[in-house]
């Protein structure tokens, strides 16, 4: 390969091993103006939008060990990388294609080293991000918790109503 070749193979090798996702899109008629408010709405969610080649990149993810994630790559390819939430990466892009005659086209994905269909990139679109899940698994883990302090709570406080009742009782009966 000429040296420039090799230097946008490292590149992307660097890019790729840095990612925790990749998603392929067809960019195909998708002008500039597309293009650019794409990886706006992208990079706001940490994410690039990069056209590579699928031969590099094929040889680029090989160095990197992640063979399987070019695996059915053809005709034009952008990537989007990125190090982030996957699900916000495929909201943009889903929010983004709604709004530009369903351009770009997603092609597959990889996540933590397992490729993705197309399907499974759009479910990925439709799940809440990671922070609501958090937020969603601590609140399940914390109801029990309140439940039981709850439960005790009105224990106690059921006690206090008749300790209080008895002795207004004997108050009025020595009256």
């Amino acid at each position: 390969m000429r040296a420039e070749k090799i230097s946008i193979v490292g590149e992307i090798a660097g890019q790729v091993s840095g990612a925790a996702y990749a998603i392929f899109t067809d960019f195909t008629k998708m002008d500039m103006v597309k293009t650019s408010g794409l990886r706006k709405a992208l990079r706001e969610c940490g994410a690039t939008f990069q056209v590579v080649p699928n031969r590099l990149f094929r040889v680029a993810v090989k160095e990197t060990g992640m063979s399987d994630a070019a695996a059915g790559l053809k005709g034009p390819t952008a990537v989007v990388f990125g190090a982030g939430d996957v699900t916000e990466a495929a909201k943009a892009l889903k929010t983004f294609a709604a709004a530009n005659e369903k351009l770009p086209v997603v092609k597959s994905g990889w996540m933590e080293g397992r490729a993705l269909t197309a399907a499974e990139v759009e479910q990925l679109a439709s799940m809440p991000s990671k922070k609501v899940m958090q937020g969603m698994l601590v609140g399940t883990l914390a109801a029990p918790m309140t439940n039981l302090a709850g439960v005790l709570h009105a224990k106690l406080s059921s006690l206090v109503y008749v300790l209080n009742a008895a002795k207004e009782k004997k108050e009025q009966g020595a009256a």
